[in-house]
Parts: structure tokens; sequence; C-alpha cells
């Protein structure tokens, strides 16, 4: 423990700009002076910006996150345009793939003149649909051409998806999965064509009129490919009830985040009591696996419910919902009366934009997810400077030095659970920018001219390489987030934080502005990724990313208290409209940004030494700490979008993520004298303090 010390008194002195600050960090003109701090921070500090700033007509919402995903997005554009005029790119390079992607994305007049042809084998497979076997067989087929996890989630003509994934109990492991979605905290689901399960039982009248909203949506859809408008209307009716079976027994948001509910490793004689009448065999056969291999159900009901579906759903309701699941997932790629009906209902009913972006930003968007490497490998090497790597690692040993010491000084651990903590802590990897090898796709053949064609071949590419991995070591080097991400994630099993290139960039991240804006936009950030690492479902991981109790039983008992007073503040918030927060469901994102802040806050005052930050713009260092954090979250949002966001996400409302947090800093209203009694302060006896 001692030569820890020692370490920590090293890095901590070290200055992120390692100069004179050159500017603050801040603006205040995008303050709004007339709203007191200790009444509402968060309109105190973004107020002038929004009101100048109104969600654009292409958005849902409109921010920090947003304006440098733009940014960053007209950064793959150059890159993407490049490469789709360079008639000299060897044929398979990286350079080809991602010129003719994105040519064949942008050529819409071919797309609009194929309309549904591309659809017509699958649409030939289900019409041979005519007893179990054939349903059995066209499902294990579905499965090799869905949508791999990812940037976005994974999605699945079926009722089930087959994936990889490390083995929690066996972290050195890559296993089968069988999932509804990844859990990675993702709005969607792979399976079911609502974004959530809840939509399909609430019974509110905003859910009621989505379900109608849906109804007409499928309705629509079919109609486009000829089908009659009474016998579209009467399907869409029979999907939205089929689904509405299916949606049944899946888990819902909260209770998937418990790593522990759904580990249920079964190999073959298990799946087949669980769902007898499903080929479980064939499909192993069919992805390439033997039938040793062992499966981790996430959610067993939900399997068995698939067999009673099965054999007690007529062959028509299933040729039926196969077709519409079929339609769903491709409309975005197809003719655009087909993704125009598909942007209605998904990006203006669910979310309220009112127009559809420029078709550039729809094709980087595709890039980046079906050759993410590729192109965040060009991203990269245009666009990330070394430097920023550099400096981003003295900020993150920073903030590890910063939640060591937090770890140390804890008064309610004991010290068993203490050294182990710290163990986690110092095992923890760090990957900044972009990862340490790039993805190979010589065996994606991509072509000018067949845009949904590269889209299914990314994808089944994406798939293959997935279960390429089950049964071998588990290689801790994919993403699943791209290096233009404006975002970072931390992933207990493997115990590593990353932070995409994207991301480091201001407000976020800026060379040349004072510590103190850099330790209260990304040294959060930063502290939040570290902190995900001990919420309610990291800590449930050990240092070797093995799902396994570390605790001492009082020491969780005590931990489980203090984080049910965060579940408790998001409870009770009042978001308008009669909506709140599930604290439960968004409960590990609520620690990591309290954690986050508190351990930033730490780590720049030990930054430093002893001396008063400069004033600046006429803010003490620490009241620029706090406004830089605040303005991260200076998100406004459209309200479908906001509903969508609470109902589907484990993510608070970008708002309240500024405002709870710093409700319980008592750091926060020091800096800017607030008062108990005043809005920004919650009574003493309630304020929520992990460590």
């Amino acid at each position: 423990m001692r030569v820890s010390s020692c370490f920590v008194l090293f890095i901590v002195t070290i200055g992120l700009t390692g100069q004179s600050p050159q500017r603050s960090g801040i603006h205040p003109e995008d303050m709004d002076s007339t709203c007191k701090p200790c009444t509402d921070f968060w309109r105190y500090v973004n107020g002038g910006w929004m009101d100048k700033n109104p969600i654009p007509a292409r958005a849902s919402s409109w921010g920090p996150f947003s304006i440098l995903t733009e940014a960053n997005q007209e950064r793959t554009r150059t890159i993407l345009e490049a490469a789709a005029a360079d008639n000299s790119a060897e044929r398979g390079s990286n350079l080809q793939k991602m010129g003719d992607f994105y040519a064949s994305c942008m050529d819409t007049a071919a797309i609009d003149a194929r309309g549904i042809a591309p659809l017509q084998p699958d649409f030939d497979r289900i019409a041979a649909i005519h007893s179990i076997k054939d349903l059995n067989d066209a499902l294990i087929s579905f499965q090799k051409t869905a949508r791999p996890f990812g940037a976005v989630n994974g999605a699945v003509v079926g009722a089930f998806r087959l994936t990889s994934g490390q083995d929690p109990k066996n972290p050195s492991r890559v296993v089968a999965r069988i999932v509804e979605r990844d859990g990675a905290g993702r709005s969607g689901t792979s399976i079911l064509s609502l974004p959530d399960r809840d939509y399909y039982f609430k019974t509110d009248e905003k859910s009621r009129n989505n379900r109608e909203a849906f109804v007409a949506h499928a309705a629509k859809v079919l109609e486009l490919t000829g089908t009659p408008r009474e016998e579209a209307a009467r399907q869409g009716r029979e999907i939205l009830a089929f689904e509405t079976k299916l949606a049944e027994p899946v888990m819902p948001i909260a209770a998937k985040r418990d790593p522990e509910a759904t580990y249920h490793p079964m190999g073959l004689a298990e799946l087949r009591a669980l769902a007898p009448d499903f080929d479980w065999p064939s499909l192993l056969r069919e992805v390439g696996l033997p039938e040793s291999t062992p499966i981790n159900v996430a959610e067993p009901e939900l399997v068995k419910k698939f067999n009673s579906l099965l054999t007690e759903e007529t062959l028509d309701t299933w040729r039926m919902w196969l077709r519409w699941r079929t339609l769903k997932l491709a409309a975005p790629y197809l003719a655009k009366p087909f993704a125009d009906e598909d942007f209605h209902f998904e990006r203006t009913v669910l979310a309220g934009v009112q127009e559809q972006e420029p078709r550039w930003q729809t094709c980087s968007r595709v890039l980046d997810r079906d050759l993410s490497d590729a192109l965040g490998e060009a991203y990269v090497a245009k666009y990330f400077p070394p430097e920023a790597k550099r400096r981003m690692s003295e900020l993150v040993e920073n903030l590890r030095a910063a939640m060591r010491d937090e770890l140390d000084h804890s008064e309610w651990m004991q010290p068993a659970t203490k050294k182990n903590a710290v163990e986690k802590l110092n095992a923890l990897r760090v990957q900044i920018g972009y990862p340490d090898k790039w993805r190979d796709y010589s065996s994606l053949e991509i072509k000018r001219n067949t845009f949904f064609e590269n889209v299914r071949a990314a994808w089944i590419n994406g798939q293959q390489y997935e279960i390429s991995k089950i049964g071998k070591p588990l290689t801790r080097n994919d993403w699943t987030m791209t290096p233009p991400t404006v975002n970072a994630y931390s992933s207990a099993g493997q115990v590593v934080v990353v932070f995409p290139a994207g991301i480091l960039q201001p407000p976020f991240f800026d060379m040349q502005s004072d510590d103190a804006a850099n330790y209260g936009a990304i040294g959060a950030v930063i502290g939040h990724e570290i902190g995900h690492q001990f919420d309610d479902g990291g800590s449930k991981y050990d240092s070797t990313g093995a799902l396994n109790n570390w605790w001492t039983e009082d020491d969780r008992k005590k931990f489980d208290a203090r984080t049910a007073c965060v579940v408790d503040q998001f409870n009770t918030l009042d978001v308008g409209d009669g909506l709140r927060h599930n604290g439960k469901q968004v409960l590990g994102e609520a620690l990591g940004d309290l954690g986050g802040l508190t351990v930033a806050y730490r780590a720049y005052q030990r930054s430093l030494g002893g001396k008063p930050g400069p004033v600046l713009d006429g803010f003490t260092a620490d009241q620029r700490f706090f406004i830089s954090f605040a303005r991260v979250w200076g998100t406004q949002y459209r309200p479908e979008a906001m509903r969508l966001q609470l109902n589907t996400n484990n993510h608070p409302v970008s708002q309240y993520r500024a405002l709870a947090t710093l409700q319980n800093m008592p750091e926060f209203h020091r800096a800017f004298q607030c008062k108990t009694g005043d809005p920004m302060v919650r009574p003493p006896a309630r304020q929520c303090k992990l460590w």
C-alpha cells in the first residue's frame, strides 16, 4: 500500500496541459445569467446556447454529443467520398470496399429501380414453409443473415438471436449465446418490432396510440409489396398479436442488468428439454459449431415461449410474421417508399423527428456500422493526433489514482473488500482512440451497384466473424464502439475502459484548455467508465473479469443500501408530462455519473498540488469544473424522444444526469454557495454517496 501511495503522489501532480492555460474551456455567452445556479444549474449553464440552437428538424435531440457526432460524420464523409472517387483502388482493398459501398448507398436511383426485388429469395424461402421442419430450416437460415451486435443492437428474423460472448464464469473463453438483445444498454430489441417488450403491454394512452400506429405502419409496408389494403390491415393486427405473445416472457430492461439473472449455461440436452420442437443440432451444424458447444441462454422463458409458438401458431401466421420481419429489417435499405415509411414510424412517430437527414449522412452511418474497422482506421490516420492519446493517457492514470484513493479511504468497506477492489482497479486495462488490431475484411465482397446486397453481405460477414470466436480464447481486442463514435464504454467482463477517438475533442477534451474544464468534462467521462467497474452490475465481476463475488456479506449489504439511495432519487424525479425514470433501470449509469464526477474532482484537486486553481472568465477553478460537467449534458429532447429514452435506455435523460448528480455533491454546493433548501441541494440526510 505504501508503494501505491508513492505512485499516486507522483502521477497526480502531472497537469493535463503541461503549460499555462490558454483558455478557460467554458463559454459564458452560452449560459443563462437570469437563472440562478442553485435553482437550475443545467439551465444556468446551457440556457443561452439552447435558446439560440433549437433542435434541427432532422434530429430527435440536440446537444454536444449530437453536434460532435455530426462533425465526425462530415469527416467520415470526406474519407468516403474520396474513396468512392478513387478509380485506382486495388480490388479487395479496404479503400475499394469503402468507396464502392458508399457509392452504392448514394445511388438512390439504382436502389429505387430495384424496388423490392432484393428480398425475393427470402420471400421464396418463406413461401416454401409447409411443415414444422420447413419452419425450422427457415429460422436456422435467417440466423446466418442476422445483423451483428456492435455500434447498434443486433437484429434477426426469428424469435431469438444466436451470437457469441465471453463466458461470465470463465472469462478467458468465448461461448455461444442465445439472447433477445445484447444487454449493453442500447435502445432496441433483436426480435421485436416495437422498441421494447413493455410497448406491447402498457395501457396508457400514448402506448395504445403507439400500438395503433404500429399496426398502421405494418399495413402500409405490406401494401407497398402489393398486398390489398384490407388484407394488409388484417395482417398488421395479426403481427401485433403474435409479437405480443412473443414479448410476454421477455425480461424487462432493468432485470436484464443483473448479469447473474441472464447466466444460464446449457448443453444440447438441456436446450432440447427447453425447446424440444426446434432442431438445435441443425442450427449448430449450419453455423459450423459442434453439438458439444456450450450455450449461455440469457432468457430461458423466452426460448420456452418460442417452442410453444412453434406448435401452437399456424404456419400461415409464421409465414406472415417472417415475411414482415424480413421487410422490417430491410426497409431502410430498399426503395424510397419503404425507407420513407420506415422513417415515418421509427423516427417520426417514436422519436418526433420531422425530416430525414441528408443521404450522405445516412450512408456515413451505414459504413461506420458495417465497415467499422476499415473506416475507423482511415479516420484515426487522418484525424486523431498521437499527442491526444498521450495526454489522455495521463489523465486516465490521474483518475485511476484518485479512484484508488477513494477506495483506500472508504470508511465503510472492510480491509478484505478494499484489497479486492484495489486489485481490480489495478488490473483495469485502458484503450484510447482505436483498437490495438484492426479487423480483416478480406473475405467480404463489396460491389458498386448493389447496396442491399452489400448490407446483407456485411451482416453475414459480421455474423460469421462473431460465430468464429466461439470455443476460442478471448482476444480482448474487439471493440463494441467505432473510433469516430462520440462515447465511451466499460466492460467489467474484459476489465477494460475504452475511449474512442471521436469523443476526444471539444467540448469533452481540449489540449489547449485549462485543466479544470478537461477534468470536469472528459475527466468525468473517464471517472464514469472506471466507476462502471464498481457499479451494481460491474461490482459482481472480479479482477480477472469473472462473475464472482469478492465482497464480504456485510460490505455488499452496505453497498446495496448506498445504491438504493440513487434508485430512490431517480424514481422520484419528475421529468414532466407525468414521466419518471425507472431508478433500477438507470442505476448503473447514475452510479457512474456520481462516482465519476466525484473521482474527477478529487483528481483535479490533486493535480493542483495544494495550490488554488486560476480564476478565468470570472469563474473560479471549481466553478469551471462543474460548468464543464453540466455543459457536456446540455442536450434537449423532443417529447417523443424523451419518452423513448425513459422507456428503453439504461441512461438517464441528459438534463438529470447533470442535476441529479450535482444535487449530491457538497463540493458543488460550496463552489456556488448553495444552501440547504435550494433545488440544487438534496437534504443532507438524503444525499447519496458511494465510497
